[in-house]
């Protein structure tokens, strides 16, 4: 008995050793030969919303749509369907099932071939992970490989590696990229018939493709549905409405939501495999839609941008660089987020804010509107029009230059240029241009649409400007003083009065209305057309425009931009004023009899306020007005030389709208007639000023 006792104790130990060097040997043999992750690596890049839905996805380097995915956000009847129909004891088994093993042997040699297979889950994912050609030792290599992969990842990380590399069907690998092709969702929203076609897929993938071989998808999907019913996975009912349900027949358009934003990011973040954003997916998709309706409404070549900002911490909501991305006519692949443009007028609010915060006008101050003269430039207002005496809040709501240049004027342009470059946001200036003068107030300088929402946003958090946030987990930018608590408040109070864009109702006569603060903007020859609006929580900004800088017929700030300020303003839930519950220290709620004497009417110092001397007014001296002008019949039709007088140059001539090329320098030009009839010659100068008469070719 003593013997055998010593021999069970050194066969224990020796049994222990032999374990012991084999786990040693397979731990050794482990780092040795670690499995292959780079097709599990190669996925394709995702921009992701910030509910984490696909925007837009970048195909891999070998041209395959190829999304990671995880077990808890892919639906559960799919997951159990996969392990019932593939592989019934995955879970239990290492990796290599012992029992599917010796029912194959079994199975062959009775037969005398092979009847059926013992490959498992785990390693059909060693077979995608290091693709090779089939056969005996493949077989012992990929056995290998999944105990390898079990003992590495366990049960659940081998599965999320199969759902990921599982091929569908032409460039479709894992199970992501297979429910967003072919079903346009995410794959935790499947039915019991989609998930069955998905389990079925991977069998034969090209052979069993939905939107190519229909019916043989449908068989496919059919046997794996009367399986789960056998198994007891799903009920008659069930397996019934499953059978009815139909097949995909054709794949889903590629994701392309916010697409430029996701080639900026991608750009900027070369490498990074997902880029989470803190885009609203909903609200994306409903302004796209809108852009592009509105698209169809202006002339070949323009497009629309919008931009949309939830003021706290300055997430971006919406970015929609052009109307349609896809529509080279309109340039619809240039960011015109990002593009470099005149502002018109849209950076008035900002000067009228500093000369409120400096004491310089109050919003009931006196200014007057009349011409005059700064030097050698003298500006005039948008309509050729003036106003004589104006408060500095119907000066601003109007948008009428000559009282915001006499504020420029006082503060000074280097100052107020100067100030925006602290803030992080420094304006283009003309490449001819030495230093900031006093022309910027009215768009001669560029800036882009992201600067504006940026630079109003700040309107709605008492003048403090912050950085726009693009990504979900970038922290908050860092708030810099701009415009002071006391301008922000008054502007905000002004542009709030501002009345809506024609044919909208006033927020007073509107269901669930909103007051805005908002303000359009047009630049030179009708390039571009700007509405920036607020409230509490949103800050919108939409341009309308020709990307290529070209003229444009007659489009303005309030008639192009400003209606669709508003309905995208609808498109979010309802906002309070921006205004502050209390008004700030300082401010003065009073009428002008009750301000300072100092600030009931505004001084223009030593500016001289002069009516234009007859002699220096623009006017075309041929062709007169209302004059008819014989030309010969011939083709090409002889040019006509036309002649400019007064005004400031350079020129720039045009003919019904379209550009003529000449020298800038001269005032005169030469045109090439393309027709007799009506014609109107248009002239404007340096300073914005036109003459443009009407005449009769016969």
């Amino acid at each position: 008995m003593k013997g055998l006792r010593h021999r069970l104790i050194r066969s224990t130990i020796i049994a222990s050793g032999l374990l012991l060097l084999a786990m040693m040997a397979g731990l050794l043999l482990d780092q040795l030969y670690p499995p292959f992750m780079g097709r599990l690596r190669d996925h394709s890049t995702l921009v992701l919303a910030a509910d984490d839905s696909v925007l837009r996805a970048f195909a891999t380097a070998d041209g395959a749509w190829r999304f990671p995915a995880k077990t808890n956000a892919v639906d559960a009847n799919f997951l159990r369907y996969l392990k019932t129909f593939e592989d019934g004891r995955f879970g239990w088994h290492p990796g290599v099932d012992p029992l599917a093993v010796a029912r194959a042997g079994f199975q062959a040699a009775v037969a005398g071939e092979v009847v059926s297979g013992a490959s498992t889950l785990t390693m059909q994912t060693a077979r995608l992970m290091e693709p090779r050609p089939r056969g005996l030792q493949a077989k012992v290599v990929e056995a290998l490989r999944a105990l390898q992969l079990t003992w590495r990842l366990g049960g659940e990380g081998v599965l999320e590696i199969y759902l990921t590399l599982a091929p569908y069907g032409g460039n479709l690998e894992g199970i992501r990229a297979a429910s967003l092709g072919y079903f346009g969702k995410e794959p935790q929203y499947l039915t019991e018939a989609e998930a069955a076609l998905l389990v079925a897929l991977p069998q034969s993938p090209e052979r069993l493709r939905p939107d190519r071989f229909p019916e043989a998808a449908k068989r496919a999907r059919d046997k794996v549905l009367a399986r789960m019913l056998a198994e007891g996975e799903i009920d008659q009912p069930s397996y019934q409405a499953a059978l009815a349900e139909a097949i995909p027949t054709r794949r889903m358009p590629a994701l392309s939501d916010a697409p430029h934003l996701a080639e900026r990011l991608r750009r900027e973040m070369p490498g990074q495999a997902v880029i989470h954003t803190t885009i609203d997916h909903a609200l994306q998709r409903t302004l796209q839609n809108l852009l592009q309706r509105r698209s169809v409404n202006i002339e070949p070549g323009a497009t629309l941008a919008a931009l949309v900002v939830a003021n706290d911490g300055r997430r971006v909501l919406a970015y929609l660089g052009s109307a349609n991305y896809f529509d080279r006519r309109q340039f619809g692949p240039i960011d015109m987020v990002q593009a470099v443009r005149s502002p018109g007028s849209a950076l008035k609010p900002f000067i009228y804010g500093m000369a409120f915060d400096e004491l310089v006008v109050h919003p009931d101050t006196i200014m007057v509107d009349q011409p005059m003269r700064f030097g050698d430039w003298a500006p005039e207002n948008f309509d050729h029009l003036f106003r004589g005496e104006i408060s500095a809040r119907e000066a601003l709501q109007l948008s009428l230059n000559l009282p915001a240049v006499t504020l420029m004027d006082a503060i000074g342009a280097p100052p107020f240029a100067q100030k925006l470059t602290d803030a992080g946001f420094p304006l283009r200036l003309p490449k001819d241009a030495g230093r900031p003068g006093l022309p910027i107030v009215l768009g001669g300088v560029g800036v882009t649409l992201e600067q504006l929402v940026a630079l109003y946003a700040a309107f709605a958090e008492a003048g403090q400007v912050r950085a726009l946030t693009y990504q979900a987990d970038t922290l908050q930018a860092e708030a810099k003083p701009f415009i002071g608590a006391l301008g922000s408040y008054y502007v905000t109070r002004i542009l709030e009065d501002t009345p809506p864009p024609a044919a909208w109702l006033a927020s007073g006569n509107r269901r669930q209305a909103r007051r805005i603060a908002y303000k359009t903007g047009t630049s030179y020859g009708y390039r571009d057309a700007w509405a920036i609006g607020y409230t509490k929580d949103y800050t919108i900004g939409i341009w309308v425009g020709r990307p290529d800088g070209s003229f444009s017929g007659g489009r303005m700030g309030r008639d192009a931009a400003a209606p669709l300020l508003f309905e995208a303003f609808d498109q979010l839930p309802p906002s309070e004023s921006a205004l502050a519950g209390v008004p700030p220290a300082g401010a003065m709620l009073v009428g002008n009899g009750a301000l300072p004497a100092n600030l009931r009417r505004y001084n223009a110092g030593p500016m001289m306020a002069a009516a234009q001397r007859e002699e220096d007014k623009l006017r075309i001296a041929f062709p007169l007005d209302g004059s008819t002008v014989p030309v010969a019949d011939s083709d090409p039709m002889l040019p006509l030389v036309l002649k400019a007088e007064g005004g400031n140059l350079p020129l720039r001539w045009l003919v019904n709208g379209k550009p003529v090329i000449s020298p800038p320098y001269l005032r005169q030009a030469q045109w090439d007639p393309d027709g007799k009839g009506a014609q109107r010659v248009t002239v404007i100068d340096a300073g914005g000023r036109s003459a443009s008469p009407e005449i009769w070719l016969k």
